[in-house]
């Protein structure tokens, strides 16, 4: 078995309607995934499983996501042991954990995604890639810079978007259950 964490990039299914994490976790189980859980209430799932390849698991969440809430929500999907890279390999950890995030991407981001990006960066946001996920210390609340209206599936590809606070508390959960997996 391997644990596993899956990203959602969209938990907002209609206006004013927002999926709840229990019907995340019951739709988990409904595909035979193992201890299904949630960690806040943002869309990250964590789940012990079979070895599979992470794109039929994504395929198989994305799948069972729109059959019973009716919205295609893209997932992104680590193992456990890749999570807690990405959480070790934070460049920017000395930065305030609600100011900086990284959108982890489906496939990885090459060097030109940066050189798009500092157009909209603005002098307090510094940026970097690791692995093919982009980190950036926005320099402040993320919310008041031009740049995250830019980190889109449009113009980066598959990916979402978490906080550093949100991926050392996943980091955390998978160490303690999933022993490596």
């Amino acid at each position: 078995m391997t644990t596993y964490v899956a990203l959602l990039h969209s938990i907002v299914l209609a206006p004013g309607r927002r999926l709840v994490m229990a019907d995340l976790k019951a739709m988990a189980g409904d595909l035979g995934f193992n201890a299904p859980r949630t960690y806040v209430a943002t869309g990250n799932l964590v789940f012990e499983a079979d070895d599979a390849s992470l794109a039929d698991i994504e395929a198989r969440l994305e799948a069972a996501f729109q059959a019973r809430f009716g919205k295609h929500v893209d997932i992104i999907l680590r193992t456990a042991q890749a999570w807690r890279k990405v959480a070790a390999q934070n460049p920017f950890d000395d930065g305030n954990g609600q100011d900086v995030g990284v959108r982890i991407m489906r496939r990885p981001l090459g060097p030109e995604a940066l050189s798009m990006l500092e157009a909209f960066a603005g002098p307090q946001v510094r940026m970097q890639i690791v692995n093919g996920d982009l980190w950036v210390n926005f320099g402040g609340k993320p919310s008041e810079t031009r740049l995250l209206s830019h980190l889109t599936t449009r113009k980066l590809g598959i990916g979402t978007l978490r906080n550093a606070n949100t991926v050392n508390g996943l980091a955390k959960l998978v160490a303690l259950v999933s022993g490596g997996g």
